[in-house]
């Protein structure tokens, strides 16, 4: 199952940056959220190896519907994260695919195309990136920290926007980046790039790689309040572990509301 997630990332890897190349067509699932002809050409490629090599597992993923087999596999995909980004021709994007067995994440993947970057984790077997083991960072203080976030497509209208929180690490760390791609953001985190990550509203094929990606580095992933985080809880933070309690303390000051 390891040569199926890595075809089907090279794969849809290749249909975005044909499709990147060439200028895409946008079209608005929402207010400020798009899709684009790029993320369902990806989704149709790695739908067509997945069934092709697997076709009594189930597959979640961000544009389609494919129905429940019942099957103790779940691939979970996100063709295109960092559409917006996409779309406005900034070269920050991933492809991200995952593969549960009995609830549990065991394989894991984020592509950014554009700069050839692979990363890979597998449970029990630790995280790579292209072929080199990663380890997540040692930073042990919050003003020494580069921190990671975003905001969800309704922060315009919703109270619960992260405004707050954005903030009050921007106060205590020594940075906060904002890119708008989850996947690479806990994918920099295993790299000990980013020291910290935290975000409200994500799906499932926002996290599950990097969630994997992360532990299989060294790291910590939970909620907020340091439980143990279902891929469909929406808030996430993840971090090298020991800034996991600093962190856990200034988002428990409140949700964000503007």
């Amino acid at each position: 199952m390891r040569e199926t997630l890595l075809l089907a990332v090279s794969q849809a890897g290749r249909v975005l940056m044909e499709k990147f190349a060439t200028g895409v067509t946008v079209a608005y699932k929402g207010a400020i959220d798009l899709v684009t002809e790029a993320d369902h050409a990806a989704e149709q490629a790695i739908v067509a190896i997945l069934r092709a090599r697997h076709p009594d597992h189930d597959i979640l993923a961000e544009e389609g519907d494919y129905g429940r087999r019942g099957a103790d596999q779940r691939w979970i995909v996100d063709p295109l994260d960092g559409t917006t980004n996409f779309a406005h021709g900034f070269p920050w994007f991933a492809v991200s695919i995952a593969l549960e067995v009995g609830g549990e994440l065991k394989l894991g993947a984020v592509l950014n195309p554009h700069n050839g970057e692979l990363f890979v984790a597998e449970r029990g077997q630790g995280a790579t990136l292209n072929d080199r083991s990663l380890q997540v960072s040692t930073t042990a203080q919050l003003g020494r920290a580069l921190l990671a976030t975003g905001f969800a497509y309704d922060h315009r209208t919703s109270r619960d926007n992260n405004y707050a929180h954005f903030e009050c690490f921007q106060r205590v760390a020594q940075a906060v980046r904002r890119a708008g791609v989850a996947s690479l953001d806990l994918a920099c985190v295993a790299a000990g790039r980013f020291d910290g990550f935290w975000e409200l509203k994500l799906k499932p094929w926002d996290v599950a790689a990097g969630v994997l990606l992360v532990e299989e580095a060294g790291g910590r992933v939970s909620d907020y309040a340091g439980a143990p985080m279902p891929l469909d809880r929406g808030e996430i933070l993840a971090s090298n572990g020991q800034l996991h309690a600093p962190m856990q303390q200034i988002l428990a000051q409140g949700r964000g509301d503007a």
